[in-house]
């Protein structure tokens, strides 16, 4: 079986890093980067962590609109699929790479996979959103990572091709927990210990790009009761100078360049709470039972906050506060998205649709 892999993002890096294991040595895989992440502190340091081989194209797309951006991939990854005629175009999550992948996929004489499938938010105001339901309905064959996201599906009228695996999400953090916590030094490099610290991410435009927000957030992560340690994406940071919050910033906060997986697999599992806009992080902190604060109004993991570990403020800057100075663990943990075995049935159901 020969499939051809689609990522562009860290996250799907990490989610193809689990399938990529189960591929091999038995099937042929071609793994190929849109270059939507393209800054060597975003893509291959990830690559390395993860003992991937080294992408067999590199497409080199880059930043732009959103149109240009997917158009863009659209054309360059119509060539690629064409030359190497795969069995299966495996695409993941809700990206504009996922979305170029299953607009190319879907119009070629190929089987079209979907990893992370059925998701929902409800807001249409998100680029992802639009991705992920689009690609949903093109894709031949659907790998949902709950019962939730099998029921939208369902719902939606996608019902013959739906195959609940679990999260591989789950099947990579199980990986690298502890080799975090053997591997990586980065709670000593910051100078801080287990518990003692609040995690945070900002990156989705709707917050970062409206300057009202953003500094509604900052305002209430520099009133935490505890030290905030934000690792910016380069976009954040142009952000936060632009609108000119990059002094409270760094006053208030302890920014730090982004890190590596497995140093951010140690920061979060170490941290006493994340406050995160990142839908990835919502599900990463619920597996490592780190209290999640969702600077969103919506979750495409639902399960997170019915469980009790994940709550929604938004930009709320009161109400962010308010949740960073309780810390409410439940005493009991569901388990919705599988039993990390996720890669390994992914590749069992391709095989046996290929053959």
């Amino acid at each position: 079986m020969k499939i051809l892999t689609i990522v562009g993002a860290r996250p799907q890096f990490i989610k193809a890093f689990v399938v990529s294991r189960a591929l091999h040595p038995e099937h042929e895989e071609v793994l190929v980067h849109t270059g939507q992440h393209y800054d060597e502190e975003l893509s291959n340091v990830f690559f390395d962590e993860l003992d991937m081989d080294e992408p067999d194209y590199n497409l080199g797309i880059g930043s732009g609109s959103h149109g240009k951006q997917t158009g863009e991939m659209i054309i360059a990854l119509e060539e690629v699929v064409i030359e190497e005629d795969p069995d299966v175009v495996l695409v993941y999550g809700d990206t504009n790479s996922t979305l170029a992948g299953a607009v190319v996929g879907s119009k070629l004489d190929t089987t079209l996979a979907h990893a992370e499938a059925g998701l929902r938010s409800d807001n249409w105001d998100m680029p992802e959103e639009v991705n992920r339901i689009m690609t949903d309905h093109g894709s031949d064959v659907l790998f949902t990572p709950s019962d939730g996201a099998t029921e939208r599906l369902i719902d939606e009228g996608i019902t013959d091709r739906v195959h609940n695996v679990g999260d591989v999400m789950y099947d990579s953090l199980l990986w690298a927990q502890d080799r975090a916590a053997d591997r990586s030094n980065i709670l000593e490099d910051l100078n801080i210990n287990v518990g003692e610290y609040i995690l945070s991410t900002v990156h989705r435009a709707a917050n970062t790009d409206d300057p009202d927000r953003l500094e509604s957030i900052i305002r209430g992560l520099a009133a935490a009761p505890l030290p905030v340690v934000l690792p910016a994406h380069p976009r954040t940071v142009d952000r936060l100078q632009t609108h000119n919050l990059w002094e409270l910033a760094t006053e208030e906060l302890q920014i730090i360049k982004p890190v590596g997986y497995l140093d951010f697999v140690r920061l979060l599992d170490g941290a006493a709470q994340v406050a995160t806009d990142s839908g990835g992080i919502q599900k990463e902190a619920f597996y490592l039972d780190t209290p999640c604060v969702t600077l969103r109004e919506e979750t495409e993991w639902p399960e997170t906050v019915s469980a009790g570990w994940n709550v929604l403020v938004g930009a709320n800057s009161e109400q962010l506060v308010e949740q960073l100075q309780q810390v409410n663990a439940p005493e009991a943990k569901p388990e919705p998205y599988g039993d990390g075995t996720a890669g390994t049935k992914i590749v069992s159901l391709l095989k046996k649709m290929v053959e």
